[in-house]
């Protein structure tokens, strides 16, 4: 139905990924700023093709921290990334799913990611976290 899926690994640092169903590769896997992620979003939405994507988004809301003040501070900030995702993707339109976060399928290493996906540029966390959202849809 959908030719892109477009991945979301919320953060400081966004992991942001493509993957082309009709060509059954990804396209781009980086990491950036927000507002960045969300400027590429809206150059697709501006150029007509955001009924050909579908954006899945890392929803940390859907996970329980544990206790520990630090990284509930930091979950609380992966939270509201997760709800200023939501509101934009509402608000242009975009087909999205937020998706609870899985270890199974992120945190891979480079060569793990490299072996399963076939990427050979370099990548760090977070943009192999957006990748393995899309990857082979």
């Amino acid at each position: 139905m959908y030719r892109y899926y477009i991945g979301i690994d919320t953060g400081v640092n966004t992991g942001y990924a493509v993957y082309d169903k009709q060509l059954k590769q990804l396209t781009v896997v980086s990491t950036v700023m927000i507002h960045q992620a969300m400027l590429a979003l809206l150059v697709i939405h501006n150029d007509g093709y955001s009924n050909e994507c579908m954006v899945i988004v890392e929803d940390a809301r859907q996970v329980r921290f544990n206790t520990d003040k630090a990284k509930l501070q930091g979950a609380g900030s992966v939270k509201r990334d997760a709800k200023m995702w939501e509101d934009f993707l509402t608000d242009f339109k975009f087909p999205y799913q937020m998706v609870r976060p899985k270890k199974a399928i992120t945190k891979f290493d480079a060569d793990k990611f490299k072996a399963v996906t076939g990427w050979e540029s370099r990548t760090n966390s977070h943009g192999r976290d957006a990748a393995m959202l899309v990857f082979g849809r």
